[in-house]
């Protein structure tokens, strides 16, 4: 079992519990924290589901409220995806989020996880704006802080996504990657620092890839409010599934072990 040590907080005078010594990054206030420190459910008062058959010609049926998919376990959130029969699906998996019930601007987003995989698998760390009911894909914007594709096992994805970006892809880079031995067998910090003008991405502390704000090019910036965090692990569709779907990696486990949000001091 992993052993949790106490990280104070100065939120509303109350302790949060964590399995990390980790001090906070320079210039930056730890604001919020999930440490997933009760066993169960994920937090309703923290997390929502997107269910059923949601993006991306995936093959999964996101569940609601099934442990078999989303549970708090040793310390951790774990999102684990399965072959199975399922309402009409042959895999399920889940996909958590905050929207309407915690949001970001500006900050530091991190995550340690340690992330599954296998040909089919799509784990995904991921951000959009809090304005998407209103203004839709892609012009509520979204930050990949990190996506991984089984298929290429030790490459790390930050990427962002708005209208400029869709709409002519050629452009204005908009994503990076970086290489890591076996990023599957260890727990990893990936993080987005995110200024009024830049986005900054990291993992374990590397910065791999920066999208600045280009005044030039409007469409290409979505990020003057507030964002909100996805968690999920995908099987198969337009890009996780591009070499198929191997079934003998099931059940996948994706061991997210915090959420923590900075904000600048």
């Amino acid at each position: 079992m992993i052993m949790k040590t106490l990280l104070l907080l100065v939120l509303s005078a109350a302790q949060v519990v964590s399995c990390s010594t980790q001090e906070s990054p320079p210039r930056l206030k730890l604001v919020w924290a999930e440490e997933f420190s009760t066993s169960g459910l994920p937090d309703p008062g923290i997390w929502n589901y997107e269910v059923g058959f949601i993006r991306n010609q995936e093959a999964q049926y996101y569940t609601e409220g099934r442990p078999e998919n989303a549970r708090i376990e040793d310390g951790c959130l774990v999102i684990e995806s399965r072959k199975e029969d399922y309402d009409g699906a042959e895999y399920t998996s889940a996909s958590l989020n905050t929207l309407g019930k915690r949001e970001f601007f500006h900050g530091r987003i991190e995550v340690r996880a340690k992330i599954p995989t296998g040909v089919g698998s799509w784990p995904a760390i991921w951000m959009m704006g809090t304005d998407i009911p209103r203004v839709y894909w892609p012009e509520c914007g979204e930050i990949d802080v990190m996506e991984n594709v089984g298929y290429e096992p030790d490459r790390i994805y930050a990427t962002v996504h708005t209208p400029g970006s869709v709409n002519n892809p050629g452009l204005v880079v908009r994503g990076g990657h970086i290489d890591i031995p076996s990023p599957f067998a260890d727990f990893h910090v990936y993080a987005v620092e995110w200024q009024s003008d830049r986005l900054d991405f990291f993992v374990d502390g590397q910065k791999y890839f920066t999208y600045k704000k280009d005044t030039r090019y409007p469409d290409y910036w979505r990020f003057d409010k507030p964002f909100y965090l996805l968690l999920n692990t995908a099987i198969g569709g337009t890009w996780g599934g591009q070499n198929g779907i191997d079934d003998a990696i099931f059940p996948l486990r994706y061991i997210i072990d915090y959420v923590r949000y900075y904000q600048w001091e």
